[in-house]
């Protein structure tokens, strides 16, 4: 069973500058709660029982939002609003942290979670990919049935693939390809339309393909190359997530998830 994750969260959130100067980009709010405590509920409602947080120095507003709120909650007792309690619990997983030291790309920041995976399959997921419906789950899903890693895919114009990996593969069925390959963001003849988002699920052997790629020109280790990596060992497929996906560092997107909250929080109260 796939029970540890991992969420990288140590980026400058650069596309969402000057406001990422001061607050982290996972701590966004939606609908009065930050972004990453949907990722995080995302992974426990998939059965997630760790996470390690990868953070850096400057995202201890994240750590400290998931720490216990025990005078907070004593106040709240002795003024009578214990409904509001619910709203400041924890969610019910154990949540580890470990900082990247500087910016080494996505690889190197799953990379410092070798000693937190062990032996042991594993998710990742990017909190700047908020999945409403369901996501992680239907990658374990598939892990459970093929035992291989499962990467998270959604089709996307055809204009819009230059800022993706894309996958190469046959089709299993409707919605899971066997992947033959990946290209990190082609500027012309992508192999598919059938781009990576921010959900994964890894065999551990993933790590030791990780150790074996080069940084690039920026000095980044990149996930797709440890995913080419881990091809040439073992079979690789990806799923298409059936729920709908939002860029939280995308103006547009994270209006249009604002919005979407909001209506389901509205359809709510009114029943």
């Amino acid at each position: 069973m796939v029970r540890k994750a991992i969420i990288p969260a140590a980026g400058y959130g650069t596309r969402s500058l000057p406001i990422t100067r001061v607050i982290p980009k996972e701590m966004f709010p939606i609908h009065h709660k930050p972004s990453i405590q949907y990722v995080v509920e995302e992974a426990v409602s998939a059965g997630i029982e760790q996470i390690l947080m990868i953070v850096s120095r400057s995202k201890n507003m994240i750590i400290d939002y998931f720490d216990e709120s025990l005078e907070l909650e004593m106040y709240l007792q002795k003024a009578n609003k214990l409904h509001l309690l619910s709203k400041v619990k924890r969610p019910d997983v154990q949540i580890l942290y470990t900082r990247q030291p500087f910016a080494g790309g996505l690889g190197q920041a799953i990379r410092l979670g070798q000693h937190f995976i062990g032996n042991d399959p594993f998710a990742v997921l990017l909190p700047d990919d908020l999945v409403i419906g369901e996501g992680i789950k239907e990658l374990i899903d598939v892990y459970q049935e093929e035992h291989g890693s499962v990467i998270g895919l959604k089709e996307v114009e055809e204009e819009q693939l230059k800022n993706y990996g894309v996958i190469d593969g046959d089709p299993i069925r409707n919605d899971l390809f066997s992947i033959k390959g990946v290209v990190e963001k082609p500027q012309e003849n992508p192999p598919s339309r059938h781009a990576i988002i921010g959900r994964y699920v890894f065999t551990p052997e993933i790590m030791a393909a990780l150790e074996k790629v080069q940084p690039d020109r920026g000095g980044e280790i990149q996930l797709t190359a440890g995913i080419q990596e881990l091809l040439a060992a073992q079979p690789c497929y990806g799923k298409v997530i059936s729920g709908q996906r939002f860029d939280v560092a995308s103006e547009k997107d994270y209006i249009d998830l604002q919005l979407q909250m909001y209506r389901q929080h509205a359809d709510h109260q009114g029943k």
